[in-house]
């Protein structure tokens, strides 16, 4: 008997789609398909055509979290080390990458999303650090994300009690990109992947990589690092399109 994949993968345009599909559990993550995941994102880092990534859920919600009808009894620590990878290689990609947020993206799945580059929301996004009301703690690289994106004070707040936050009130405290009409979600998310997909993916891995790192890099690191990728990137086939595009007064054509 065969069963469906719990990650599904979609290429167009050199725009890798992975869908959380468990949508009977509101995609809430087991380990399948955190090694699906996995799979996926080494993949990707890897394939040269594969030039940005949305990840997104089935269903009407991103993920709900952890699954925990699913025991990973006893093997706890080893499937928390395997999420962890997950979370990792997401942030590393050296490619850009987009949460399209419809509906719960709660306790990891919340931090699942941060774990992005990028977080376009609907107007039916709820985000949730819900860890307290399950007597747990934080997951999916959450006690990095959120105090980068909040202020520390703020991530304390919302950790400690739990809270649920709307797409418009995660918006406003920063936790998100933009956050549109439901309607018009797959509209921008789309123009935002393209408009990525069609950018200098050398010069975007290596920028996402300083800012990435900026909070713990001294600053005379960084104008050295700084230094050392401009000058690897005057030497690319990218700014050489990029010249000459400027200097024929033309959009640049970084693709192929």
């Amino acid at each position: 008997m065969s069963y469906p994949s719990e990650l599904v993968i979609d290429r167009a345009d050199d725009v890798v789609t992975l869908t959380l599909n468990r949508p009977e559990r509101r995609n809430g993550v087991t380990w399948p398909l955190i090694e699906e995941l996995i799979q996926a994102l080494e993949t990707v880092a890897s394939n040269v055509e594969d030039r940005a990534v949305v990840l997104t859920g089935a269903g009407g919600a991103f993920c709900s979290g952890m699954d925990l009808a699913k025991s990973v009894a006893p093997n706890e620590f080893e499937f928390m080390r395997r999420v962890g990878h997950a979370v990792t290689l997401l942030h590393e990609l050296p490619k850009p990458t987009i949460a399209k947020v419809s509906g719960a993206a709660v306790g990891f799945g919340c931090n699942l999303a941060l774990a992005c580059d990028l977080v376009v929301a609907g107007e039916t996004a709820l985000f949730g650090e819900v860890f307290a009301d399950r007597g747990l703690s934080l997951d999916g690289a959450g006690s990095w994300s959120l105090p980068r994106l909040i202020g520390l004070a703020k991530a304390k707040e919302i950790v400690f009690f739990g809270s649920k936050l709307s797409g418009a009130e995660a918006n406003d405290i920063g936790l998100v990109n933009q956050v549109v009409a439901e309607d018009k979600l797959d509209t921008v998310v789309a123009d935002w992947a393209t408009r990525l997909a069609d950018g200098p993916t050398l010069a975007l891995s290596m920028m996402k990589k300083a800012l990435n790192t900026s909070l713990e890099t001294p600053f005379a690191t960084a104008v050295e690092q700084e230094s050392l990728a401009q000058s690897l990137s005057f030497r690319s086939q990218e700014a050489r399109e990029g010249m000459t595009a400027f200097l024929e007064r033309r959009p640049p054509r970084f693709r192929g």
